[in-house]
């Protein structure tokens, strides 16, 4: 018998935008199918594992009484993507003054700890995966890190992501080239090896 965990996000949200009786069932569907990806990247975006949790309920709150306005244009990960890195940005604002810093700033904060795959062993290489690279990325300085973020993790348009920072375009792809660059420097594995910055898009 089908449940609605079976069903596609879709039909979920159709479920939502028609029910007169504001049953939250299909959006906690959402929530569970959504939340490592919006709690990941919220900490990864913010350096601060403190806020995250709050700012990723907040993502979903704010996602929820926007739902009426939803078309479906794009897939409901990409749109909760765009509210996730408008209040993630806020709360940059509010908490730094401005979302840049310098380049040379490498301050590192608390290392960040992510669920992971259910299995014991895959459990544990995964979460030490995921720790290494909230490290890394930690140790970033924000002017390349939340660029390479933005492509890698969300997978914005260079385009977007410039208008997102108010900068550039050659900008904007300076950056994240010098953001991987650095992330691959940073980030190596046992053997000494470099591991590929697209590894963060499946950690996020």
């Amino acid at each position: 018998m089908a449940t609605l965990d079976d069903e596609p996000d879709s039909a979920l949200i159709e479920r939502l935008q028609a029910d007169r009786n504001e049953d939250t069932r299909p959006f906690d569907v959402l929530v569970r199918r959504h939340q490592p990806f919006v709690l990941g990247n919220c900490r990864f975006l913010t350096r601060s594992p403190a806020d995250a949790e709050d700012l990723a309920q907040e993502v979903f709150v704010k996602a929820y009484f926007a739902l009426r306005q939803f078309e479906g244009r794009s897939q409901f990960r990409g749109w909760i993507q765009r509210i996730k890195v408008n209040h993630c940005f806020n709360f940059l604002r509010k908490t730094r003054g401005a979302v840049m810093v310098d380049l040379e700033d490498e301050a590192v904060a608390d290392d960040p700890r992510l669920a992971a795959a259910p299995e014991a062993q895959i459990r544990l290489e995964q979460a030490e995966r995921r720790e290494q690279i909230a490290r890394v990325l930690d140790s970033m300085a924000d002017t390349l890190r939340i660029p390479l973020i933005l492509r890698d993790a969300d997978g914005l348009a260079y385009e977007e992501i410039a208008e997102r920072l108010g900068i550039g375009l050659s900008a904007v792809k300076m950056r994240i080239k010098r953001g991987r660059d650095d992330f691959r420097r940073r980030l190596v594995d046992g053997s000494g090896r470099a591991v590929a910055a697209d590894r963060i898009r499946g950690q996020a």
